[in-house]
């Protein structure tokens, strides 16, 4: 996301002295992506950030794949994860491929009593319930319902939430997740017909700085494990940085919709990308206005993609027995659309309320044990008359 950012105390020049008032160096740290042509931000800490005391076990987390090549399609009844303590062993992954993890949680206690890094992957956490704080060590996030947030890879953090009632749809991204292309100048401002701007953004705020040196523990994943590590000082020891990459929120309410006088294609209800798969929001908005519309979808063949539906909240209209936390699959191979009697009852509807978020992955997703816990097994069927 290219909007320059910065807070805390930082020197006048990058790489030069940057002194303590006790006379001794601040450590600058370069936090960067793809090498030195990303995205990067310049850190200034108390302490060096490379003091690792001891490396523990690590634990496997890589998602135990079910069905490898999927040509079903699926609806995954979300609100059956189950709730647990841990915001790690919270998270239930459900659809992935060599680009993405996608899956469910529904932590019930904060993570406070460790530090997380995803060495391996960009996050994206939506908030479909539970409000809280993603604190970071380069500024803190206040979230709620409805909030994305968009953690880059590397980032250590940890969250707070106000109470036990959380549920989480998160991904985890191979490929760094950016706002769409065609939103944005040459420059990387978006544009006067982007559906949201720059001021819609939840930036990092409350910087906290720790000088304390101790045992901590920060789990990091990389490869699929989920590796412990112990660092001598607190990882929350960032004085000031400035730059373009550190994490970031965006509610789905203020996404503002386009519409148009016919029925108007996914596309316009992208929110986010990769060039592995994009994020769409699908929020209230007014229907189609052309006398003769048909405000339901068009039924369309996934040629390309797999699309993976989440459904949050109000009135889906194109679809029959769905509800909030359901999730919809439709894989490349065979089309999909309206279901019976929904195509012919949106004529003549003025407007939708329903809010979901769709992910649609430019290679096919398999299908994870966890997933196969909650298919309710007949999905695919429901289009027959």
């Amino acid at each position: 996301m290219p909007i320059y950012h910065k807070l805390g105390k930082i020197p006048q020049k990058r790489h030069t002295q940057f002194t303590k008032p006790d006379g001794n160096l601040y450590y600058e740290q370069l936090f960067g992506t793809i090498g030195f042509d990303g995205m990067s931000s310049l850190l200034y800490q108390n302490h060096r950030p490379t003091q690792v005391k001891e490396i523990c076990a690590a634990i496997d987390v890589r998602p135990k794949i079910a069905v490898e090549k999927n040509i079903t399609s699926r609806k995954l009844i979300g609100f059956d994860v189950a709730p647990k303590d841990d915001f790690l062993n919270a998270r239930e992954p459900l659809l992935v491929n060599n680009d993405i993890i996608i899956g469910l949680a529904a932590p019930k206690k904060s993570l406070t009593s460790y530090f997380y890094k995803n060495a391996d992957a960009d996050e994206m956490l939506f908030i479909h319930k539970g409000s809280g704080t993603l604190r970071t060590f380069v500024g803190n996030i206040p979230f709620e319902y409805g909030d994305y947030l968009i953690i880059p890879r590397g980032m250590i953090y940890q969250i707070e939430f106000d109470t036990e009632d959380n549920r989480i749809l998160y991904s985890e991204s191979f490929r760094p997740i950016y706002t769409p292309k065609r939103y944005r100048n040459w420059f990387g401002q978006l544009l006067e017909h982007s559906p949201f701007c720059e001021r819609d953004y939840k930036l990092p705020q409350d910087l906290e700085t720790y000088d304390e040196k101790d045992d901590f523990l920060i789990k990091v994943k990389k490869q699929g494990m989920l590796h412990n590590m112990v660092y001598a000082t607190h990882p929350f020891d960032v004085v000031g940085w400035d730059g373009y990459n550190y994490p970031y929120g965006f509610s789905i309410h203020n996404f503002e919709p386009i519409t148009g006088r016919v029925h108007q294609p996914p596309p316009v209800h992208q929110t986010f990308e990769t060039d592995a798969f994009v994020i769409c929001s699908f929020c209230p908005r007014l229907y189609d206005y052309h006398p003769k519309a048909i405000p339901a979808p068009y039924n369309h063949s996934n040629i390309d993609s797999d699309e993976m539906l989440y459904y949050v909240d109000g009135d889906f209209m194109s679809r029959t027995n769905i509800g909030p936390g359901h999730i919809s699959l439709h894989p490349a191979g065979i089309p999909h659309g309206p279901h019976p009697g929904t195509y012919e009852a949106s004529i003549g509807k003025k407007e939708t309320l329903e809010l979901a978020v769709m992910i649609d992955t430019f290679k096919p997703l398999q299908v994870t044990e966890n997933a196969l816990k909650i298919d309710d097994g007949s999905y695919y069927k429901s289009w027959v008359e």
